[in-house]
């Protein structure tokens, strides 16, 4: 098959060993976005098969209707919102997923909190420019034990980044569906009472949600308008789940007084205003960025396509696509 991975950033894929899969295939490597749709169809025409990286390209019904030859996209992960897994149905593209692991994106989690909590960036760059102990205008860093880590949304990352923050001494205040606050209080924690008192009371507050359409936005001004203005707001899961505008006008005005963030509403981001506030450290969307992650989700990709390729496709997300009479 003709084989194109898409958004390689780092251009890793080829240095993993689960790369090796793909010998008897004819494989393509794209580092950057394209930069029109005009592009996209142009690269991606000569394809039977596209491996996915996590959401870094969306894969709509106008450009499906343009690759006629296209009969399988391999996503590293879960399928989600930038896939049209009905347009893929109506055009006989079947698109298979794999799982992923919550452990990178939860050490990446608590180093942003850390760093965040101690004002890291800031005095590092001091430290560059030879200022001593000296974070500009943030002051003094504080320790976590004793403080409150709110955390939204009780999954496979939310509960370990509450043990992280049970081990560092701190108060655990979850909040989400019915369902997670009962796990919530099963594992011993505290459930919030209500939204609004987890914005109350939170001094570290976190993102744990995946996006859809109930949660999109679901973070408003005046949720973060309730927070202290020592407070510390983590994303790591997508910035959607943030209404627009809102966590720059929040931060402007005091309330939360920080953030440390993962995630960005356009991805690559250099331009975002976000970045230009003292008050704001971030990376680019590191959260499953690790040698191990990739083995992991390029290596489940790449078995699915060798099912494929086999005639026994696995893991199907749209079957009874029709991919069969798709030559």
């Amino acid at each position: 098959m003709k084989i194109a991975i898409l958004d390689d950033y780092q251009e890793a894929a080829r240095e993993l060993t689960c790369f090796a899969k793909l010998a008897d295939h004819e494989v393509t490597l794209f580092r950057d976005p394209a930069r029109s749709e005009a592009e996209q169809v142009e690269r991606l025409g000569p394809f039977d098969a596209l491996v996915l990286i996590r959401e870094r390209s969306e894969i709509d019904e106008r450009l499906l209707a343009q690759l006629p030859r296209l009969r399988l996209i391999s996503q590293t992960g879960k399928v989600s919102q930038h896939l049209d897994l009905a347009a893929c149905s109506r055009h006989g593209v079947l698109v298979v997923e794999g799982n992923g692991s919550p452990v990178a994106p939860s050490e990446l989690c608590w180093a942003l909190i850390l760093a965040a909590s101690r004002q890291l960036p800031a005095y590092w760059q001091g430290l560059q420019q030879g200022r001593w102990q000296d974070s500009g205008s943030l002051g003094l860093g504080r320790s976590l034990a004793g403080l409150t880590l709110g955390i939204w949304g009780f999954g496979k990352i939310g509960r370990r980044v509450a043990a992280f923050g049970q081990a560092f001494g701190m108060e655990v205040l979850v909040w989400g569906s019915e369902a997670s606050r009962a796990q919530a209080r099963s594992a011993g924690y505290r459930a919030a009472p209500s939204q609004a008192a987890l914005f109350l009371a939170s001094d570290v507050l976190s993102l744990h949600l995946r996006l859809c359409e109930a949660t999109r936005h679901c973070v408003t001004g005046a949720d973060l308008a309730l927070m202290k203005p020592d407070a510390l707001l983590v994303n790591v899961s997508r910035a959607e789940l943030v209404a627009p505008g809102a966590l720059l006008c929040a931060l402007s005005a005091g309330r939360p007084g920080f953030a440390a963030l993962d995630v960005f509403e356009r991805e690559p981001s250099s331009q975002d205003p976000l970045l230009s506030l003292t008050n704001v450290i971030g990376t680019p969307h590191l959260g499953y960025v690790t040698r191990d992650s990739y083995e992991l989700y390029l290596g489940q990709a790449f078995d699915n396509l060798l099912a494929f390729a086999a005639g026994a496709p696995v893991n199907m997300a749209n079957p009874g696509c029709g991919w069969e009479t798709r030559k």
